[in-house]
């Protein structure tokens, strides 16, 4: 997945009402409930149908470190999907989306200018439009280069234009060597 993506993900997942599975048995068990057997569960892991069926049986305890993290990313993208999607809703209509990023940003400027491109640390709201932007676009499938363009446009329209009211004939910012990124709702 993406780092832009990941992003976002965690932020939903901050609205979930209960934990999501720890342990393997239960994440097994889950995602066999979730996909309709072993077989789904053995082919999305990439792993054995009998493996998978040792896990929900319970003799199998600990997978390796390849494999946890596999199946911790699996449950947590289909844990509690309702929840997911109110919190998708309220942020593409009314709540908006917080950004805090510690990245190069900036655009082409004269030497000298205040908005040349610099490594800022910035933490800005953005409307609802935004938001809805950002999720439309990773549901469809969208790469990490174009939603840290849409991530570009909404700051450059929010951050550096002000909705408006400066720097009017701006174009293009740039948004590269991101250090940290972090999504809040």
């Amino acid at each position: 997945m993406s780092m832009i993506g990941d992003g976002l993900d965690k932020a939903v997942q901050k609205a979930f009402t209960r934990p999501a599975p720890k342990s393997a048995g239960p994440q097994m068990r889950y995602l066999v409930k979730q996909l309709g057997g072993t077989k789904a569960v053995a082919e999305l892991l990439r792993m054995s149908q009998r493996q998978v069926e040792r896990y929900v049986a319970g003799t199998a305890k600990k997978p390796r470190p390849g494999l946890a993290a596999r199946l911790e990313h699996e449950v947590k993208k289909r844990w509690q999907p309702q929840i997911r999607a109110k919190a998708r809703k309220r942020a593409a209509s009314t709540g908006g989306i917080v950004i805090d990023t510690r990245a190069r940003l900036g655009y082409t400027a004269p030497i000298g200018s205040t908005d040349e491109d610099r490594v800022r640390h910035l933490t800005v709201a953005l409307p609802p439009q935004h938001a809805a932007r950002l999720f439309d676009a990773q549901e469809t499938g969208a790469s990490d280069q174009e939603l840290k363009q849409i991530a570009a446009d909404a700051l450059r329209e929010v951050y550096f234009q002000d909705g408006g009211r400066r720097a009017g004939s701006l174009e293009e910012v740039h948004f590269t060597d991101i250090e940290h990124l972090e999504f809040d709702l």
